[in-house]
């Protein structure tokens, strides 16, 4: 005979409290007053006889028999909400929120959403950049795409692509101060999208640890070391995912054929109780499917851009070929830049 369920409303009350910290964030979100959360919450260790609250200090800790009950309470508000959502859309039609690792989201996906909503005229698509892995507890997210090393506990995950990290440069820029060689790189600037440890790993395998370096400027993720290298302001790291369609328009080019591949990769995640819901399956198919279409060719190599240069220095400058789609993006950064 099954056991007797504990009420609704004070499981409610419990897991609101749980994920906000405090009674009154709990009352503000299931707009109640402050009384009412405190009243639900005494009911509900009544019926457990025991306590799930460690009261005292400015944020409410939970004891280790709220802990055990909080991963169940969670997941089945969120398999609840899901049957609702597919009781009321059982079709491809309402909204989906997507937080998206910024480089990916401004080099990679925003070019391709078109292709996404002409597919899927009804869906309503909110982007969110963001890494931040907090997101998969949230119930205003639906889809996440992170960086990192996948290790995301009580959510379903799975790995998009890896990364191959290169130096990338605008054309403009290596016309008027070449990279004849490796040495070359002390009179350029080199821009960080992390802490960096990306460069640091390049010029490793390079064998160019002792090059000396010239200004280095460190920024908060990979698309704005990349966009600063489209201005010409100097060297960044590109890899093979969010530098592809810059270098395959001439707008970037690759001046060594040395790439080293990132620490992490990029993931698809979100919470298991929303993975079937049809809005997010057809957008999770989508974005893999994407992934699998060629890349193209990139149309300005660094040789072509530096024609009429000595022999020499256009032979040191050979860019990489454009990677097939099976080597595809992933890229570290302060553990989770690249961002």
């Amino acid at each position: 005979m099954a056991s007797r369920l504990p009420p609704l409303n004070p499981l409610r009350a419990f897991e609101a409290t749980a994920r906000r910290g405090a009674v009154s964030a709990a009352a503000r979100e299931l707009n109640v007053t402050h009384g009412a959360v405190s009243h639900q919450i005494r009911a509900l260790e009544e019926s457990l006889g025991t306590v799930l609250f460690e009261r005292g200090g400015k944020r409410l800790k939970l004891t280790p028999q709220g802990a055990l009950l909080l991963p169940a309470v969670t997941n089945a508000f969120g398999e609840i909400a899901a049957a609702t959502a597919l009781m009321k859309q059982p079709e491809t039609s309402g909204d989906i929120t997507i937080t998206c690792v910024p480089a990916l989201l401004s080099l990679w996906l925003i070019p391709r959403l078109n292709a996404f909503t002409d597919q899927f005229p009804g869906v309503r698509v909110t982007l969110i950049a963001s890494n931040d892995p907090d997101h998969l507890r949230s119930l205003d997210t639906d889809v996440c795409l992170l960086y990192g090393d996948g290790n995301w506990p009580d959510c379903w995950t799975r790995l998009w692509s890896k990364l191959q990290l290169f130096p990338i440069a605008s054309p403009t820029l290596l016309n008027n101060r070449p990279l004849r060689s490796l040495r070359d790189l002390s009179d350029h600037t080199l821009f960080h999208g992390d802490d960096g440890r990306e460069w640091n790993t390049w010029l490793s395998a390079a064998d160019a640890v002792d090059v000396v370096r010239g200004r280095q400027h460190f920024m908060s993720d990979a698309r704005l070391s990349t966009e600063a290298a489209l201005h010409g302001q100097g060297i960044a790291l590109g890899d093979t995912i969010t530098a592809s369609n810059l270098i395959a328009r001439g707008e970037l080019v690759v001046p060594f054929d040395l790439t080293v591949p990132a620490y992490d990769a990029f993931y698809v995640a979100c919470r298991q109780a929303v993975r079937q819901t049809p809005i997010v399956k057809v957008f999770i198919d989508w974005f893999f499917a994407s992934l699998e279409e060629s890349m193209p060719e990139p149309q300005t190599s660094a040789r072509m851009i530096l024609r009429g240069r000595s022999g020499r220095a256009a032979e040191n400058l050979r860019p990489i070929a454009t990677p097939t789609p099976a080597k595809r993006r992933a890229t570290p950064t302060q553990r989770k830049t690249r961002a």
